[in-house]
């Protein structure tokens, strides 16, 4: 007998948008996963199959005694709580927030269960840090131990592997294959087709929100659809330019010379813990860095201190675009010459906007327009929409859009200006495998321009884009710390 049962149902996704599934039976012990493209539905299924969206249409049977979901959109909400609960200003001291521990026996668990499942995740250092001050990783960590310790009759995981690092990415594996094998009910939801993991006994390919196939693993695998979406992600748009840059943008061009990036000795803390210490970096022109190590290591950190956002570049020996930090310099005067996207940046774009504003707002440095873009700013926007395959949705609300959908637009916006350094921070993170092609396409056409430079942060090397040259790596000593190797790759 299925524990779901559905037929020809719909299910709102918003006013203008629903999900239809034809038909689907989950039974009990199954493990499946789905696969589509950004805003072809994945999440509305996640939520469907947790009995989180409204039903419209159709017929829908649920068996399930409990089911926990965990997704993106939840990392959104609890960081979103800690930042309206904050109460730094009030207390004129640094508000820590709810700890690791707390987010995750929230729900009444068990302490001594917790303490077994956090040694198994490699998490037991952090249950008593802020959650705030996480890594994207080791906060998707936390979400799954809160499930897991809820014993869920269904689990469903949307993007479960995406910012995790390649040991916590095995180490999940292995664990999610032992609780299939213990009987445990499973959804994934996944972007690569790389993640369709062995143990998975049933696919579902989604399109245009609506669940196309569905069925047994073999079945699903051998369709022609499937089989399509691979040879679409293979293919190489040889043909395919970008958008020019703005040709009435005025900046300083940076000479042929001068060293992008200098920091000698940089010692970054907070509180008794050292974030980054003894770190020794240049960049120089025509370089192309990819910067890579385990959660929580610093990286985030180290681009913070890039960018000009981190307090503790004025207490160190940094240079920024042949300027020492704290010598007269505006944010602005560093930010100019920067395009840059991360989880967090997408975590904190709050404001009330449309697709083709987030892109407009690349022009000025700023989350939100709040000046009158010109008619070449507008008129690259909506070539940049065209692009993303995004005009349909150009007016629609930025946090109505699916987190893939989201994802491309930063991506746009950082990249907008033709920027001399790119920041790219786990750029790819929530795109399906055909919108990785394409990102990765696109920043090798603007490198190849010749005027920008890119600093790619990723934990997957198949993730980096051909152009890259230089690799920083974050190397764990074995003592609590890291030291920073710096190697040339040589181009095959």
């Amino acid at each position: 007998m299925s524990a779901i049962c559905i037929k020809d149902a719909r299910f709102a996704i918003s006013e203008r948008h629903q999900l239809h599934i034809p038909e689907l039976n989950l039974e009990q012990g199954q493990c499946w996963t789905f696969v589509g493209a950004n805003g072809s539905g994945k999440t509305a299924l996640a939520r469907a199959l947790a009995g989180e969206l409204k039903r419209t249409q159709g017929e829908a049977e649920y068996g399930f005694a409990s089911t926990e979901w965990v997704s993106f959109e939840q990392l959104q909400q609890l960081a979103d709580r800690e930042r309206e609960q904050d109460e730094s200003d009030l207390l004129d001291a640094q508000d820590d927030g709810h700890s690791a521990r707390q987010i995750i026996l929230e729900g009444g668990h068990d302490a001594n269960e917790l303490a077994e499942l956090a040694e198994r995740f490699g998490i037991s250092s952090l249950l008593d840090r802020g959650f705030k001050y996480l890594s994207t990783g080791e906060t998707r960590k936390v979400l799954l131990c809160r499930a897991l310790l809820s014993h869920p009759a269904l689990l469903v995981l949307d993007e479960p592997f995406d910012g995790l690092d390649v040991n916590a990415h095995n180490s999940l594996m292995t664990l999610l294959a032992e609780l299939v094998a213990a009987g445990q009910t499973l959804v994934l939801i996944v972007n690569r087709f790389e993640e369709l993991p062995d143990f998975a006994t049933h696919l579902g390919l989604l399109a245009e929100c609506e669940l196309a196939q569905a069925g047994p693993r073999e079945q699903v695998a051998a369709s022609a659809e499937l089989q399509q979406l691979h040879h679409l992600a293979a293919l190489e748009a040889s043909t395919q330019a970008l958008p020019p840059a703005d040709p009435d943008a005025e900046r300083r061009e940076l000479d042929a010379n001068t060293p992008r990036i200098i920091m000698r000795d940089m010692r970054v803390s907070f509180g008794d813990k050292v974030i980054l210490n003894g770190l020794n970096w240049q960049v120089n022109p025509g370089e192309h860095w990819q910067i890579m190590g385990p959660n929580g290591a610093g990286k985030s950190t180290l681009l913070s201190l890039v960018t000009g956002d981190h307090p503790q570049g004025y207490s160190n020996d940094l240079t920024l675009f042949g300027r020492r930090r704290g010598s007269g310099e505006t944010i602005w005067d560093i930010k100019q010459h920067i395009g840059y996207v991360s989880t967090t940046m997408q975590q904190d774009y709050r404001v009330t906007a449309t697709p083709r504003a987030v892109i407009l707002s690349g022009f000025f440095d700023s989350i939100g327009v709040y000046q009158q873009p010109g008619d070449a700013q507008l008129k690259l926007a909506d070539q940049w929409l065209a692009l993303l395959g995004m005009t349909a949705q150009a007016n629609e609300p930025f946090r109505n859009l699916s987190y893939g959908q989201q994802r491309l637009l930063l991506i746009a916006r950082a990249m907008v200006k033709h920027p001399p350094i790119l920041i790219l921070d786990e750029p790819l993170q929530g795109l399906d495998t055909l919108n990785r092609h394409w990102v990765k396409r696109w920043i090798d056409l603007l490198v190849a321009e010749g005027s920008t430079q890119l600093l790619f942060v990723s934990h997957h090397q198949s993730d980096a884009p051909g152009c890259i040259s230089h690799r920083l790596s974050f190397v764990a000593d074995g003592e609590g710390g890291y030291h920073y190797p710096c190697e040339t790759l040589q181009k095959a």
